[in-house]
């Protein structure tokens, strides 16, 4: 699959660069990328170096799409539109530098992508999939403000170098209005 750049109102989603790597190196040294995400610990130059690498193989395969977030020609996070398994199935994941959170950066993205992999010119999924680690409440209130429904608990299901995690699923349907919906590890 070729790469697709998507842009938005303030923000352009494209492949992440060589000129990238600092930005890409300072931001996973943030705690929360740390314990969250799948990024090696200690985070150092040369996984940097490998992941930009490896992301336009990755969209050759047509797996795992990832996009650096920029605004303004600088990178703000990365996301992604992973286990795209050909039968209408997707998951979306995202990080955001600890400098650009807030602002509805990432919601801003994550609309794009996921309207992208909704439609018929894009992916043309079914349904896209959210995981997260147990307790990583802000990834699960941009999810469930994008209109991710809460399906329940994954035990054990989420690793990354450190940590093997419980994980919470949710997930949105083509069909599905995006309105933020009760979640009950948010709402009580």
């Amino acid at each position: 699959m070729e790469p697709v750049t998507l842009r938005t109102a303030q923000l352009e989603l494209s492949l992440p660069t060589e000129a990238d790597v600092d930005a890409i190196l300072d931001a996973c040294q943030d705690a929360g990328i740390q314990r969250y995400t799948p990024v090696p610990v200690p985070y150092e130059r040369s996984h940097a170096e490998g992941f930009v690498a490896q992301v336009p193989r990755d969209w050759e395969a047509g797996k795992n799409l990832t996009w650096a977030i920029r605004e303004q020609g600088a990178l703000v996070g990365t996301i992604g539109m992973y286990r795209v398994d050909g039968m209408g199935n997707g998951e979306i994941g995202f990080w955001m530098a600890p400098w650009a959170r807030g602002d509805g950066r990432l919601a801003e993205a994550a609309n794009a992508v996921i309207d992208w992999g909704f439609a018929a010119d894009g992916l043309d999924l079914t349904r896209i999939e959210w995981r997260a680690v147990v307790g990583n409440l802000a990834s699960a209130r941009v999810a469930r403000a994008l209109g991710f429904r809460y399906e329940g608990l994954l035990r054990q299901a989420l690793a990354n170098a450190k940590y093997r995690d419980d994980g919470w699923i949710a997930a949105l349907l083509r069909t599905d209005e995006r309105m933020p919906q009760p979640w009950p590890v948010l709402d009580g």
